[in-house]
């Protein structure tokens, strides 16, 4: 039995869409402008080891996986596996104020203790994904996107 969450955050950013694309894909240097990822590990050419912790105590320790990489349709999708399982996908379009972003991520908790934390816990751990999520469009908009290539999943 696992606790199944789903989330999807849209942020409108400033930024050329190529340029974003390519900030996005970089997961290796996300630690740099997103507090919430503590420490990001290349694997292999298409998976990474990531930690990550936002206000809540834990750090959760994942693996993600390159599923899709369009930078012509701006999709990036992972994998991703270890103390969740499921998937993150990143959206990137060109409208008339910018770039519209959306990220969403369906995962499962798997073990009885998330399931049964979960119950209890989900709107905590719900606005814990939340302020992660604010510290990335923060860091993002800090950092602003430059040029580069990838260097991870």
């Amino acid at each position: 039995m696992s606790a199944h969450y789903r989330f999807e955050t849209r942020w409108q950013m400033p930024f050329d869409r190529e340029h974003l694309f390519a900030v996005l894909a970089d997961v290796g240097r996300y630690p740099a402008w997103w507090p919430q990822v503590r420490a990001v590990a290349r694997l292999d050419d298409d998976t990474a080891h990531v930690v990550a912790r936002s206000l809540l105590p834990y750090s959760l320790d994942l693996v993600l996986t390159r599923v899709v990489e369009d930078s012509a349709a701006g999709v990036l999708e992972a994998r991703i596996t270890g103390q969740l399982d499921g998937w993150s996908r990143w959206t990137i379009d060109s409208d008339l104020a910018g770039t519209a972003l959306r990220y969403e991520q369906e995962v499962t908790a798997p073990g009885r203790l998330m399931t049964a934390a979960s119950a209890v816990a989900r709107p905590v751990l719900e606005a814990n994904h939340t302020w992660m999520m604010r510290g990335g469009r923060r860091g993002l908009l800090r950092r602003g996107p430059v040029p580069g290539g990838r260097t991870s999943p």
